[in-house]
């Protein structure tokens, strides 16, 4: 199950690159700067999360006992829907409400960064 990442990690890259060629060909012009900056915003850490998917998928591969790479890799998952998501249709819409539930995903981001580092400690013993 763990070795689920691995796939979801790289369709999550793949939708981060479909979203940044879109952010900068398809509304560059159509987006204020703000705007613009909160959809790049939501890409950047599209990358980041999508890569510690991938990075959780393969440890996975050579650690399966490891018990927290699972929560870990749930939590880099809903991080990016609540981050990244809100700020994608926050920048499109200008819906602001929408910013009330981004720092949720930047918990749940922290959270798996956590997990993933005590994973990381306790595989060293």
């Amino acid at each position: 199950m763990t070795t689920l990442f691995l796939p979801l990690g790289a369709l999550a890259a793949m939708l981060g690159v479909v979203f940044g060629a879109f952010g900068a060909h398809a509304l560059r012009g159509r987006l204020d700067d703000y705007a613009m900056g909160v959809f790049e915003t939501a890409v950047q850490y599209h990358f980041y999360h999508a890569l510690a998917l991938v990075a959780v998928g393969l440890l996975a591969l050579h650690q399966p006992q490891t018990t927290l790479l699972r929560p870990a890799g749930w939590l880099f998952l809903i991080g990016l829907v609540l981050f990244s998501g809100s700020l994608y249709v926050l920048a499109l819409t200008g819906t602001k409400w929408l910013g009330a539930i981004t720092p949720l995903g930047g918990l749940a981001f922290i959270a798996g960064w956590a997990c993933l580092a005590v994973a990381g400690w306790r595989s060293l013993s």
